[in-house]
């Protein structure tokens, strides 16, 4: 190939990419985990400044005891607001198998989170800190405004990547009585892990955690977790995403399915 070739390939390829903004950073969503995407546990990295990622279809559905089913579904938005900063909003929507043929179905609170990656990763992990507050909204949101601190740290090796999550939830706990009448789960901490692997070629990830969390409530006990789930980049701008998770520990133990589908653009202004 001539110098020349050369020369006019490059320029094409960056031609394409300024007429088609976030194309290319669209392609590699399905890199990213977020929390409920499929697994629990996320990574420490924000989306892109003026980045915008449209989650429209997540889908969570969970089997307790006595086979009793909760549905959710939670559109979010996600926004890059500031270099390594997002801001997301979510609406959950929850419907609940209450048995004996009574159901209820309602908004369950606004989540307003901010997302902030501290570093890039080197010889030490990539460092993260959110912020996350949930908002009294709907018959099955919470009672009053709940706010929350997670710190993430993800370290990339040739094998895999691994990913540490822990959070703490401010404020008094509930009574029981008032936290078994919502469907959002409120955690007064939690910690856990996540080990994800990528297979570029198919534009595909695979992911497990493990965590434990104590329910924000008056004598909850410490509830153990697992899950898998894997992300898939559909297209260019769409990467879907499953998992399977099963609570390990407590009075009882229940299997959940999430399912959803994001997608990802760059805005088409650039920054003055």
């Amino acid at each position: 190939m001539t110098t020349i070739s050369r020369a006019r390939r490059t320029l094409g390829a960056a031609l394409v990419a300024g007429a088609v903004p976030g194309i290319a950073l669209a392609q590699t969503d399905y890199y990213n985990t977020d929390a409920g995407r499929p697994v629990r546990i996320e990574d420490a990295y924000a989306i892109e400044r003026r980045g915008v990622e449209l989650q429209a279809a997540p889908l969570r559905l969970e089997r307790a005891k006595g086979g009793v089913y909760r549905w959710g579904l939670e559109p979010e938005i996600a926004l890059g607001v500031l270099p390594r900063t997002q801001l997301e909003v979510g609406a959950p929507l929850v419907y609940v198998d209450g048995g004996l043929g009574t159901h209820t179905t309602s908004l369950a609170g606004i989540d307003v989170s901010v997302l902030h990656n501290l570093n890039v990763e080197t010889r030490l992990p990539a460092l993260g800190i959110r912020g996350d507050l949930l908002l009294p909204a709907g018959a099955l949101g919470p009672d009053r405004v709940y706010s929350s601190l997670t710190g993430i740290a993800t370290k990339t090796f040739r094998w895999a990547r691994v990913h540490a999550n822990g959070q703490y939830t401010f404020g008094r706990a509930a009574t029981a009585a008032a936290a078994g009448a919502r469907a959002v789960e409120v955690s007064r901490w939690l910690a856990g892990a996540a080990i994800d692997r990528t297979f570029p070629l198919r534009s595909m990830l695979v992911t497990g955690e493990v965590y434990a969390r104590r329910p924000l409530h008056d004598g909850a006990d410490v509830e153990w977790h697992a899950g898998v789930g894997t992300r898939y980049q559909l297209t260019p701008r769409w990467a879907i995403d499953g998992g399977v998770g099963r609570r390990l520990t407590g009075d009882d133990p229940a299997w959940s399915l999430t399912a959803g589908g994001a997608w990802a653009f760059g805005l088409p202004w650039s920054a003055r």
